[in-house]
């Protein structure tokens, strides 16, 4: 049973993770918690679905404008701030899948899971459904995981989950996030440090 534990720790820690504070919906799996990545898909609410396509469909259109000058400057430049409106939207909409009966308080994300912490433990290997909201890049997700690990800390109890189904769109995106996020985190760093001297 140890072996099995490390196995899924390893699992865990095979993407790079990030230290943010991020809003999370975490709810067990009932009967259904042996499904097929198939039917896994059909459950995914459709905001979440599109919210992964808005964002790729971000990417594709402006990467190519990223290296143009002159007035094609002034259209990504519109282009962006269309994006923005079409994103505004997509979180009101998003927003509304958050359950405050499931609501918890994630602390660091990864490729492979997430860590979050609850006033109550959840059980150990629970399979559960995870509604992320990580306010950056609009990353929204819905997946399902299993606690592989319960911890008691001051703050209540942290719980380390491995993903167990999750589209492999949505975890590039929390790959892209995270490492957006830590550029941001040594950039603030350093202007702190700059400051000081």
């Amino acid at each position: 049973m140890q072996s099995t534990t490390d196995e899924k720790l390893a699992k865990y820690n095979q993407y790079f993770s990030i230290e943010h504070s991020f809003k999370i919906n975490v709810k067990p799996l009932e009967g259904n918690s042996d499904c097929t990545f198939e039917e896994f898909k059909a459950q995914i609410p459709t905001p979440f679905l599109l919210a992964t396509q808005v964002v790729a469909i971000d990417n594709m259109a402006l990467q190519p404008l990223q290296t143009l000058s002159g007035v094609a400057n002034q259209l990504t430049q519109y282009l962006h701030l269309q994006s923005q409106k079409i994103d505004l939207l997509m979180n009101f909409i998003i927003s509304q899948q958050d359950e405050v009966a499931y609501r918890f308080q994630g602390i660091r994300f990864s490729g492979s899971g997430i860590t979050f912490i609850s006033d109550s433990p959840l059980n150990l290997n629970e399979s559960v459904e995870i509604k992320l909201f990580i306010n950056i890049d609009n990353c929204n997700i819905y997946c399902h995981g299993e606690v592989i690990e319960i911890t008691n800390v001051d703050e209540g109890y942290q719980h380390k989950v491995l993903f167990h189904h999750i589209r492999e769109d949505d975890r590039e995106l929390l790959v892209r996030c995270s490492l957006h996020t830590q550029q941001k985190q040594l950039q603030a760093l350093a202007q702190k440090r700059q400051e000081q001297s």
